[in-house]
């Protein structure tokens, strides 16, 4: 008996032996380790209940470190607006989401959470953030290595925050202004929205010679996980309406909706999401043949497919109406992390049903967990799980703020530049008596920026962040000796009273978001009109247009003598007057085709029925002056 219980105390020692160093040593934990064997070795680990919660996004505003802990969660986000206080510091945000991730880390097998945001144009929910021109402008610069740079900057100030993933770039290529989310894109031709694809190195960092086609890259704790979206066709939809139904041919789809996604793969994009829209009346969220069959297994798209917000309700009509089958169809087409983002108790608890019950492969659960994992390795989630402040003096440096201004100067497009060709009125005068600056744009840094800023759908005014308005930008930029006058919308008598040298008339469209933004009428919001025909009346004067995309112009273009196209450039206003009065020239190409009706459309360059008012690559030139 004696005998037996010395062995027996060894054999006890042996096993705790055993355990010890077992815990002291887990190959996922080791960055030496091959990739493919720390996925492994950590998956061989996971329960069920930890792979279901890997696969689950959820807000902000649900993401307690206790909820992290319980349900193995493994991504949170900002939905639009989504902020830890107004005007938040990169302090606050930090010590937000280090707090979620303390939850996370403090599970059984401590699986870092990835928080991701939209940051679109700039870290743009972000108070004091650099505000960078919407996509739309940036097609018109038709400079990839602007756009790299462009990406540089937001990654290291989504990261300044202690966010480690963005929901950009949006490479939808819009073929009707009427979507709402048109400013999102870069442009109605596939080869320029492939080209500024150049974003994702931006963000992410520069591939590595011989570096496996189709995997993620990220590279280091400067750079960000990228998300091409949204998968595929959204810019395509009929009449531009928002989540509406693309109908084309696969050829059509292939060549003209697809181009992009093949050159972000190519360039290591971590995430793809799917689109909220339909194919020839089949919800993208459902689409197995496209989700699975093209991008996971013929582009060899090796990273992560996520859902669009409530996108797996939405493939139900009226949203939600038959939750398990959303459930079913959106991860049986081969969406690996769900943004759910707020009822997630229930979604587990429906997945978790339908793999005990084999409805859903326990192999469809392994390959979404797997993709996941091999994003939050290969960015560095494992060894830097949480974030410091190191980064916290680039949100809205200087350098990012010229940056933005470079951009704004190079992504205005001059459509008009005098009545008669050879009496421009652009360069403006510095040195003038006295001008007026009018509009319901002109001041307004809000307006200036558009949707996706602060705001899901945007804010009108000047207190919603740091920037420089266009009135301010041409105080600074005119001589002292030239009286400015603002007026807002002035009426005629006032402009003829005042004699004012010229005018710059700045009007467009009200900030909006997705399909709050779908138009039909694509005009001028008023009293924008109402300016123009009392300012351009009574006075010489430019009309600064500020939207985000082609509006309707051509009644009101015999009154005016010089129309600029300015997109939506955001906080950098002083871009804009730099090429106003020829401290730079002009040099933006439309990347859009600009109609002279509604009716026209949909009408994209190489229609047969192209009859635009400006047509696509269309841009007048100015040269810099030395202007007194």
């Amino acid at each position: 008996m004696g005998r037996f219980s010395i062995r027996m105390l060894g054999f006890l020692l042996l096993c705790c032996l055993s355990s010890l160093t077992e815990a002291k040593y887990q190959k996922y934990k080791d960055p030496k380790q091959p990739l493919n064997a720390r996925i492994r070795d950590l998956m061989s680990r996971m329960t069920l209940a930890e792979k279901i919660g890997q696969m689950v996004q959820i807000e902000r505003e649900v993401a307690t470190p206790d909820v992290m802990t319980k349900y193995f969660i493994g991504s949170v986000l900002s939905g639009g607006g989504s902020v830890p206080a107004p005007k938040a510091s990169a302090e606050t945000w930090v010590n937000l989401v280090n707090g979620i991730q303390k939850g996370s880390l403090s599970t059984r097998l401590g699986i870092p959470m990835i928080y991701g945001i939209d940051a679109v144009h700039g870290h743009n929910n972000v108070y004091n953030a650099t505000i960078f021109p919407h996509n739309v402008g940036l097609g018109a610069t038709r400079d990839p290595q602007l756009i790299k740079r462009i990406g540089e900057a937001t990654a290291l100030e989504v990261r300044a925050t202690g966010i480690p993933y963005t929901f950009a770039p949006c490479i939808a290529v819009c073929r009707d202004p009427r979507w709402g989310r048109c400013y999102e894109s870069y442009s109605e031709d596939h080869k320029i929205v492939q080209a500024m694809t150049e974003i994702i190195p931006g963000l992410q960092g520069d591939m590595p010679p011989n570096f496996q086609k189709g995997a993620p890259f990220v590279g280091g704790k400067g750079k960000v996980a990228a998300c091409a979206k949204h998968y595929v066709g959204d810019g395509g939809t009929t009449k531009g309406l928002d989540e509406n139904n693309t109908v084309i041919d696969w050829n059509g789809l292939r060549s003209i909706h697809m181009p992009a996604y093949l050159n972000s793969i190519l360039k290591g994009v971590a995430t793809v999401m799917v689109s909220y829209s339909s194919w020839n009346g089949k919800k993208m969220h459902a689409n197995q043949d496209l989700i699975t069959g093209y991008l996971k297994n013929k582009l060899r798209f090796r990273g992560f497919v996520i859902s669009d917000w409530e996108g797996i309700d939405r493939i139900t009509y009226p949203s939600k109406a038959n939750y398990s089958y959303s459930v079913e169809a959106g991860v049986g087409a081969g969406i690996d992390m769900i943004m759910v983002p707020n009822n997630f108790t229930e979604f587990i608890d429906v997945l978790t049903f339908q793999v005990k019950n084999n409805i859903i492969p326990i192999s469809r659960i392994d390959d979404a967990v797997k993709r996941i994992l091999r994003v939050k390795f290969v960015m560095g989630l494992f060894e830097n799980p949480l974030a410091d402040l190191s980064l916290s003096d680039q949100l809205g440096n200087k350098e990012h703020r010229e940056l933005a201004r470079e951009a704004v100067r190079k992504s205005l497009v001059l459509l008009k530049n005098g009545k008669y060709a050879e009496k421009p009125l652009i360069p403006l005068s510095k040195k003038a008596g006295k001008i007026l600056i009018a509009g319901s744009h002109a001041h307004n840094l809000g307006f200036q920026c558009g949707g996706w800023t602060i705001e899901w759908q945007g804010l009108g005014g000047n207190d919603l962040t740091i920037g420089t308005t266009i009135l301010n930008a041409v105080k600074t930029t005119v001589d002292p000796t030239t009286q400015v006058v603002y007026s807002e919308n002035p009426d005629a008598n006032f402009v003829k009273s005042n004699k004012f040298s010229y005018a710059v008339v700045v009007v467009g469209e009200p900030p909006y978001a997705e399909t709050f933004g779908d138009s039909m009428t694509l005009s001028i919001s008023e009293p924008g009109l109402s300016t123009i025909n009392n300012v351009c009346g009574a006075v010489k004067c430019v009309v600064v247009v500020i939207s985000g995309r082609p509006v309707v112009i051509q009644p009101y273009l015999a009154k005016i003598d010089a129309l600029v196209a300015a997109w939506l450039p955001g906080t950098e206003g002083q871009g804009v007057a730099d090429v106003l009065f020829g401290d730079y020239g002009f040099t933006g190409k439309l990347a859009r085709t600009w109609f002279k009706s509604v009716d026209q459309l949909p009408m994209n360059v190489g229609d047969a029925h192209y009859d635009p008012l400006f047509p696509f690559g269309f841009g007048l030139a100015t040269k810099p002056t030395k202007n007194y």
